[in-house]
This record gives C-alpha cells, sequence and structure tokens, in this order.
C-alpha cells in the first residue's frame, strides 16, 4: 500500500477513536478494539490475522503492565486504608511547607525515576501523590502531573532505561558520557513541565472513579480518636524497598557480564514484578499489625484495590492493541521512511523521525530504536564527536517523549490513576508532554549549536 494511504488511515483511525470515545462516550475499552479491528482490514492485514494481531498487541502490553498494576493498587490501598499516605504527607509538610512540597515531590520522582520504569515508578509513587494532594487540598493533577513528566523524561533518555541503552549500541554512543549529558538535557524540560503544569487551571476538570478519586474521599473521613496510623518511616520503607529492589537489579545488569550467576539472581530480585510483591508483603504483616487487622480485615482490603484499577489494565491493554495494530500495518514505517528522505539536518531529521513515530505508533521506546536504526548510517558518515554522537541520540530520545495519547498505553496509566477523561488527558497530560519534549529538544539543538 502507498505510503499516503497508509499515513491517511492512521489519521482516519485515530480521528475516528477519538470521535467515539469523546462525543459518543463510547467505552474506551470497545472503541479501541473496535478502531483497531477496522484498521487492519483497512491496513491489508489478512482477516485470519486480524484477531491474533489484535490478541498480540493486548498480550505484550498486559505481559508488563497487569502484575504491576495490580500488586502496585494493593500496596497503594493498604497505605491509604492505614492513614500511612496522609501520615507521610502531613509530616513532609510540616517540615517542609505546604508551597514547597510539589516541587519536593518532583524531585524525588526525578530522582527515583533514573532505575526505574516509568509506569513502575508512576504506580509505586501514585499513593503518596494522592496523599499530599489530599493533605493539601488540591487536585491530585498538581502533582501528578508534574511527577509524570519527570518520570518519563528520564525513561526516554537516561539508562539504564531499555530504548536509550539500545540506541547507544547502536549509535555507538557512549553510556557513560549519554547519563551525564541525558540528565542534564531533562532538567530544563523537568523544569518548564513543572511551571506550566503549576500555571494550568486544573482544577476545573472533574475527577472520574480512580485511585486518586478514591484515596480523596478516603481522606475526607476523621480517623477515629487515638486510632493508630503507619509511622512515616514505615511508610517510606513501603515505597523505597521496591524501588532499591529495582535498582540492585538495573545496577547489578549495567556491572556484571554476560553470563555471571549473580546477575540472574540479580536481575531476579529487582524485577519490578518481584519488588512489588516484596513490597505487598511487608504491607501485608506491618501495615496490618499496626492496625490491628485480622486476616479476613487484611484480604478485603488488598482484594477492594483490584476493582478500582480493573479498567486501567483493560484499558491500557487495549491501547497496546492498536498501537501493535498501527506497528503491523506498517504506518510507522511508511512515515519514517518518508521524512529521512526529505534531506533535512541530521540532528533535526532524527528528532521529527523518532517524534513522527512516537505520535503514529505510540510506543517511545519502538519510536527511539527505530530511528536509531534509520539514521545509524548517517550519523557513522557524519564523523560526530563523542559529544555530538550523545546529542543526536537525546535528540531522538525526545521526540520519543512527544504527545502521548490514546495509542500509548502510558496515557491510559497516567489518565485513569489520576481520573482524567480522555478529552481532558489530551488537553493536559498530551500538551505536557508535547511541551517537555519541544523544550527537551530546543536544549540539545542549543548545546548542538555551541559544540
Amino acid at each position: 500500500m502507498s505510503t499516503a494511504y497508509l499515513l491517511g488511515l492512521a489519521v482516519v483511525a485515530i480521528a475516528s477513536l477519538l470521535f467515539l470515545v469523546i462525543k459518543l462516550k463510547m467505552p474506551a475499552f470497545v472503541a479501541i478494539l473496535l478502531v483497531a479491528g477496522a484498521t487492519a482490514l483497512a491496513g491489508g492485514i489478512a482477516v485470519g490475522e486480524v484477531i491474533p494481531t489484535l490478541t498480540a498487541g493486548m498480550g505484550k502490553t498486559l505481559g508488563s503492565v497487569a502484575i504491576i498494576v495490580g500488586l502496585g493498587a494493593m500496596l497503594g490501598r493498604m497505605i491509604e486504608a492505614s492513614g500511612g499516605a496522609e501520615r507521610l504527607a502531613r509530616t513532609f509538610t510540616d517540615k517542609l511547607g505546604q508551597k514547597r512540597v510539589i516541587a519536593a515531590v518532583t524531585a524525588a520522582a526525578f530522582v527515583l525515576g533514573i532505575p526505574v520504569f516509568f509506569d513502575v515508578g508512576f504506580i509505586i509513587l501514585a499513593p503518596i501523590v494522592f496523599g499530599f494532594a489530599a493533605v493539601a487540598g488540591i487536585s491530585p493533577l498538581r502533582i501528578g502531573l508534574p511527577v509524570a513528566a519527570v518520570l518519563l523524561a528520564v525513561h526516554v533518555v537516561v539508562p539504564p532505561h531499555p530504548g536509550p541503552v539500545a540506541a547507544a549500541a547502536t549509535l555507538g554512543t557512549d553510556p557513560g558520557l549519554l547519563t551525564i549529558i541525558g540528565l542534564l538535557a531533562c532538567i530544563p524540560m523537568s523544569v518548564v513541565c513543572f511551571f506550566v503544569s503549576k500555571k494550568m487551571n486544573l482544577e476545573k476538570y472533574t475527577l472520574g472513579d480512580s485511585p486518586a478519586t478514591a484515596a480523596l474521599e478516603a481522606s475526607e473521613h476523621t480517623p477515629e480518636a487515638g486510632k493508630r496510623t503507619p509511622g512515616a518511616g514505615m511508610v517510606l520503607a513501603l515505597i523505597l524497598i521496591p524501588l532499591g529492589l529495582i535498582m540492585v537489579g538495573t545496577t547489578g545488569a549495567m556491572l556484571l557480564p554476560e553470563g555471571d550467576p549473580m546477575r540472574g539472581w540479580l536481575g531476579f530480585v529487582g524485577a519490578p514484578a518481584f519488588a512489588l510483591m516484596i513490597g505487598v508483603l511487608l504491607a501485608y504483616v506491618l501495615v496490618s499489625r499496626n492496625q490491628g487487622w485480622d486476616m479476613t480485615r487484611r484480604g478485603d482490603i488488598m482484594d477492594s484495590a483490584l476493582p478500582t484499577v480493573a479498567v486501567i489494565i483493560f484499558v491500557t491493554g487495549a491501547g497496546g492493541v492498536f498501537a501493535n495494530v498501527l506497528i503491523e500495518t506498517g504506518v510507522g514505517a511508511a512515515l519514517s521512511g518518508t521524512l529521512a528522505g526529505m534531506g533535512m539536518p541530521l540532528l533535526l531529521s532524527a528528532y521529527l523521525i523518532a517524534a513522527s513515530l512516537r505520535i503514529a505508533q505510540g510506543s517511545a521506546t519502538v519510536a527511539i530504536l527505530t530511528t536509531a536504526g534509520l539514521v545509524q548510517s548517517s550519523v557513522a558518515e557524519a564523523g560526530l564527536s563523542p559529544v555530538e554522537n550523545v546529542l543526536v541520540l537525546c535528540a531522538i530520545a525526545f521526540g520519543g517523549y512527544i504527545a502521548s495519547h490514546i495509542n500509548d498505553s502510558g496515557f491510559w496509566i497516567v489518565t485513569r490513576y489520576l481520573g482524567l477523561s480522555v478529552a481532558d488527558g489530551i488537553k493536559t497530560w498530551t500538551l505536557l508532554s508535547t511541551i517537555g519534549s519541544v523544550v527537551g529538544f530546543a536544549t540539545v539543538a542549543a548545546v548542538w549549536a555551541v559544540v
């Protein structure tokens, strides 16, 4: 099929999905599957392969998301139900002052996000975000959006995350230099995203059923006099221990050689699913003992977390279905091939190809890896210095950051956790990720002009 047809098909598919969800109020899960199936047929996928293609997209996404979301929700529910999130928020608010809290949580997310995947970091930090929002009496969007922005920034730019690591191997980039320059490049866009979200009129958005609204509703009930709550230290431990385990696993994978037995063990211990399971088991014992819950009460509270996130899991999986269809129909390849042949300057071309792929098929990692392969020969022929090589990769990474929207599983995690509708998610999270991408690329381009 022609490039023009495939690009037009992608535009029509995304527009149709937005129409069904925003205008006709069709459930997102049903609308995504319907549009994905129609797009697969129109894109030339054989009738007998349509359902397997949809199933494969669901499986690839939920294979990494379902366990993490489920365990993360249980951990968060235990902390929230015990009053631990509110206790931690009050402790830090008293010490830092309310005006500094959002900046402090955002800065902490920047650091914690370095070794932790975007979705894992956001899910683990979610109860803290909700607790601080409840204590401050503000919308969870005030904290959740800048936290998501900085987590995504380090995820797409900084090793040891898979996109930048694999792209560095493709382009022959120095990983150490990429880590240093990438972190520095993420700072300006993180600051801008923080202040942009601060200026947004976020209170006007009505939040639907979500973990955020559930936490806020729970905070409205005054605790019984004398009721114990977990200390701030216990709550921090429940959050930081899983993050620490993930960090150990990530560091081990980077430092130990292939075949080292310890690398396998550290990878097992640092796997997000295992790390979160440890967090849940610790909460099961420590929080329950602190609250005096019997076995039945513990189980009921943990089980109550799953209905809240069921929609998140299903819609996130459907987003993976749609993204897989766009990949299999060749939309991304057609778009990247068109841009690669336009003869633009290397840095701009790398950014635009990655941005176009990200918008077309949703996955930042796929956009980064595909673009690195497409510009590999151009980078090799250009005779770039090590710093210039890093800047090209950073441009690709910030292109992969742009416009998180309905074909991105991360869009559904952020918007559904925070209780945003699709339309409001596009007005806030999609806009913020686009601004962050542009600022990140502008920073890279400015350094490129100097070096």
